[in-house]
């Protein structure tokens, strides 16, 4: 019965994470760019169950699972869909790709193209990260009039500047998230140069699904008030056993 209260503990906790994962899902439902998360969870421990008292043969039934236990918690990488802002500082990525930006913390990676111009006339995230160009030199726009084309030169009055930085990754599940529409490349991570299609004044918006996500949430409550049951359930036999049958 104790097993059973410790089994049912960790299927509420890993309930918890996932409905955390997916409120922070809904609250990013108009960021631009924004991936989904998903929970992953796995067995904690098995353990294998055979029948007693049956001579040397002795049976195996099969394993018996101990608990459960958040493993990983990833994004889903998949399109967004695009919409039209008429913005010409705005870039969306059709396709795979990542644009690459210079940090306080280092370059990272997004796909939330709302990019603004600074004081000093350079292409910026709206964090203010310098979004970078080739030889990861910031992109300076020198005039008013900016035109990105579809292979990411930028153009400013008629003249070409510089070109935008965006790259894809051979394995996308190395990357980390890290808030901001950001992401974190381990070093060493192999790039190569992106497939996608840039489109000037469209914005990627996020591949979060609001129906998907409150019947997820609601799968969730459901498995979560189960496991609460089953811990009440033997919390009740406990009591039984100790007050009742100890008295005999």
């Amino acid at each position: 019965m104790i097993k059973g209260i410790y089994s049912a503990t960790s299927g509420m906790l890993a309930e918890a994470t996932r409905t955390d994962t997916i409120a922070n899902n809904l609250a990013n439902v108009n960021t631009p760019g924004y991936k989904k998360d998903i929970v992953v969870t796995k067995d904690f421990a098995s353990t294998l169950i055979e029948r007693i008292n049956d001579g040397k043969d002795t049976p195996v039934i099969g394993s018996m699972g101990v608990g459960v236990i958040v493993d990983e918690i990833k994004p889903v990488t998949g399109q967004g869909a695009i919409y039209q802002s008429g913005n010409p500082l705005d870039v969306a990525i059709e396709g795979k790709g990542y644009f690459v930006v210079q940090t306080p913390n280092g370059t990272r990676y997004t796909r939330n193209g709302n990019f603004t111009q600074n004081s000093r006339g350079e292409l910026v995230t709206q964090d203010g990260y310098q979004v970078l160009g080739n030889n990861n030199n910031p992109i300076r726009l020198k005039g008013s009039n900016v035109t990105i084309t579809n292979q990411g030169n930028v153009v400013a009055n008629n003249v070409t500047v510089n070109k935008l930085q965006y790259v894809q990754f051979v394995n996308e599940k190395q990357l980390d998230k890290e808030g901001s529409s950001l992401y974190f490349a381990p070093p060493g991570a192999p790039m190569e140069q992106a497939t996608g299609r840039l489109r000037q004044t469209y914005l990627e918006m996020s591949n979060v699904n609001v129906v998907t996500e409150m019947v997820n949430l609601i799968s969730n409550y459901r498995a979560y008030e189960v496991n609460a049951k089953t811990i009440q359930a033997h919390d009740q036999l406990l009591q039984r056993a100790v007050n009742d049958v100890g008295k005999v």
